[in-house]
């Protein structure tokens, strides 16, 4: 998505001069990209993570292209490695306005698997890498958000019905919805807001790994409202309004953006 340029000054009001995290940018096809791209044509300034060294040479170009002061290795499991990142984010800037959580990870026997059958290592994982990471992101961002901020992660329908193929991913969701509806409570009279978007499927190197995908793709563009996919740009463009001022009075939410797909029976 490209902004027409008479326009640019009045959307940069929105977002410009925020600083932020965003965490999950693998390639161009990443929702974490997405949202980097618009939040960079609006003014914001961020930090980019890669998992690691294998990834690096995939982000690092992107992370150039976006014009991101701060691109460090992170991998959540990894002791020391978030803690890094808000340390050199508190040293170059002393504060944060918005953090994007988007990343996730299931092994992949578990992942295919029924959720009776999922392995306890399996769940503990699943939910340290796609849930108590956030957490995690809270915590540290906490003392950095001063002045108030945002805090975004990125669920899935599954979380909310029983999608087949998404088997533990489901619950696992859930529970990262849940946490997100706790933290905006405690974190509320700080100015500090916590949203979960939810986006329709989309055709990422993550959803790769769901059975049958490509069904659950042909389901929600014949199911939802508006009768197509949303694109990451969609996505990233929810996460700039939920970051802006204008969104002060949202907290705790969880927002679709599927063309209308939960709405459906």
């Amino acid at each position: 998505m490209v902004f027409q340029e008479a326009d640019m000054d009045s959307i940069r009001n929105i977002i410009g001069g925020k600083k932020g995290l965003i965490v999950g940018i693998a390639n161009e096809n990443s929702i974490a990209y997405g949202c980097a791209s618009v939040l960079k044509q609006l003014g914001a300034e961020f930090a980019v993570t890669y998992l690691n060294e294998k990834a690096e040479k995939y982000v690092r170009p992107l992370a150039d292209q976006l014009e991101a002061p701060i691109v460090m290795p992170l991998d959540v499991e990894k002791p020391g490695q978030l803690q890094a990142v808000f340390d050199a984010i508190s040293q170059q800037w002393g504060k944060l306005d918005f953090v994007i959580h988007s990343i996730a990870f299931c092994p992949m026997d578990d992942l295919h698997g029924r959720v009776v059958d999922c392995s306890l290592e399996g769940f503990q994982q699943a939910m340290h890498v796609s849930c108590f990471s956030f957490v995690e992101m809270a915590r540290l961002a906490e003392p950095l958000m001063k002045d108030g901020g945002t805090l975004i992660t990125m669920s899935y329908y599954g979380a909310d019905k029983v999608v087949e193929n998404y088997n533990i991913m489901g619950p696992v969701k859930a529970a990262l919805e849940s946490v997100s509806r706790y933290m905006a409570n405690e974190l509320g009279p700080k100015g500090i807001r916590v949203h979960a978007v939810s986006p329709g499927p989309l055709r990422t190197r993550a959803a790769s790994g769901i059975a049958h995908f490509d069904a659950l793709i042909s389901d929600a563009i014949a199911r939802a409202p508006q009768n197509r996919l949303v694109d990451i740009e969609d996505v990233g463009m929810t996460c700039a309004f939920l970051i802006s001022d204008a969104a002060r009075g949202l907290t705790g939410q969880t927002v679709y953006v599927d063309g209308g797909h939960h709405i459906m029976a």
